[in-house]
């Protein structure tokens, strides 16, 4: 069987619906009249693809998804934005970007506006782009803003290696990554949280592994899987979830991989090595869930003097006001992205969606990036 047969399997339409039908069948079963059953995804693409596929909505009444943690911009929390944005002012900067971080609101600006005000601030498509620019421009320091997860983690360790080994010397890294299985347990550990069971992400987890989110169901006993991002993907995962909930008193699984052809046991070994070799776990602010210990990455060793936190000197913002420089009010009042991250509240629940907050005029980061779960129901709507 070819790739591209086994590929379109999970596309298949007809796999769909009979998966579709199952879920909602068992779904009605255990909810027996009562609540529909909560469902947390804790990735981003998945909740965009919940809206893409019309799971979500034909799964109404019976299965009750909310969004976790999974979209890097949005769990980025205010005061790193406003960093980046402090940082971008810097006379002879030249700061990188992937795009969905532009127009991220600050407590006052953002870097859409601050590039509008005549800081030179880029959007590329990969750390390398950056290293590039950093050749081309040996004058000038160039500072490649690191926000993603494990995914795109190791990539930018690639860039800091070639980096070292080149000796490019304008070239920074300003350290925002996040890692997925420590804010996993600090969701399991919040009792504010309350959901019935998990998706977990499936790019995350190419990188790290099933071995990595074991614990989501031996340590704290929710039935939990990984999943693809096709229809037959996310509903497969979902048959596997609900399967493991009507059998009740069963001994306590692992996580169920429902994402094999792309998932192993251990995951990307050399990616993972890429990592340890760059980074540190430390200490990180996520926007939602407050301080986790050792949920962020940090630069270690030799890769140290790459890092701008470090390097420049730049003022924070001060006052609760306005911002000094631009007279700006806070922009970001009323904003409900943390209790949406948590699986709180719904978007639609906010009382800024759709009105005060759209993609166009947003008030939070939910709402701008790809991934984030604000802009998917706008435009499930």
């Amino acid at each position: 069987m070819s790739r591209e047969t086994v590929f379109d399997r999970y596309k298949d339409p007809s796999a769909a619906r009979y998966l579709l039908d199952r879920v909602k069948e068992l779904a009605e079963d255990l909810k027996n009249g009562g609540d529909p059953i909560k469902v947390m995804e804790v990735c981003g693409t998945h909740t965009v693809q919940l809206s893409k596929t019309g799971i979500r909505s034909a799964l109404e009444g019976a299965v009750r998804f909310v969004s976790g943690p999974g979209c890097p911009v949005c769990v980025t929390d205010q005061r790193t934005i406003d960093d980046m944005i402090s940082l971008a002012r810097l006379p002879g900067v030249i700061v990188c970007t992937f795009g969905d971080m532009m127009k991220v609101p600050g407590t006052y600006t953002s870097l859409y506006e601050e590039r509008a005000r005549g800081a030179d601030v880029r959007i590329i498509y990969s750390p390398m782009d950056a290293l590039q620019i950093a050749r081309e421009v040996p004058q000038r320091p160039v500072v490649f803003l690191g926000v993603g997860f494990e995914t795109t983690a190791p990539a930018v360790a690639l860039a800091l290696k070639s980096a070292l080994q080149h000796k490019i010397r304008n070239f920074y890294l300003f350290p925002a990554h996040k890692l997925v299985p420590p804010a996993m347990r600090a969701l399991l550990e919040d009792s504010d949280v309350e959901v019935s069971a998990y998706i977990l992400p499936g790019h995350v987890s190419t990188i790290l592994g099933k071995r990595a989110f074991d614990f989501v169901s031996s340590d704290y006993g929710y039935p939990s899987a990984i999943a693809g991002f096709e229809p037959v993907d996310i509903l497969l995962a979902l048959f596997s979830i609900l399967n493991v909930m009507r059998a009740g008193a069963a001994p306590k699984p692992g996580v169920i991989n429902c994402y094999p052809r792309a998932v192993t046991d251990d995951g990307n070994v050399r990616a993972k090595a890429l990592m340890s070799e760059c980074f540190k776990p430390v200490d990180a602010l996520w926007r939602g869930l407050g301080l986790i210990p050792e949920s962020g990455l940090g630069l270690k060793g030799e890769y140290s003097r790459f890092d701008a936190r470090e390097y420049f000197d730049f003022p924070r913002f001060s006052g609760d006001h306005c911002d000094g420089r631009t007279g700006a009010p806070p922009l970001s009042a009323g904003c409900m992205c943390g209790y949406i991250l948590k699986g709180k509240i719904t978007p639609v629940e906010c009382p800024l969606f759709s009105t005060a907050c759209t993609p166009e005029t947003p008030v939070g980061p939910c709402m701008v990036s790809g991934e984030g779960a604000c802009a998917a129901y706008y435009y499930d709507r």
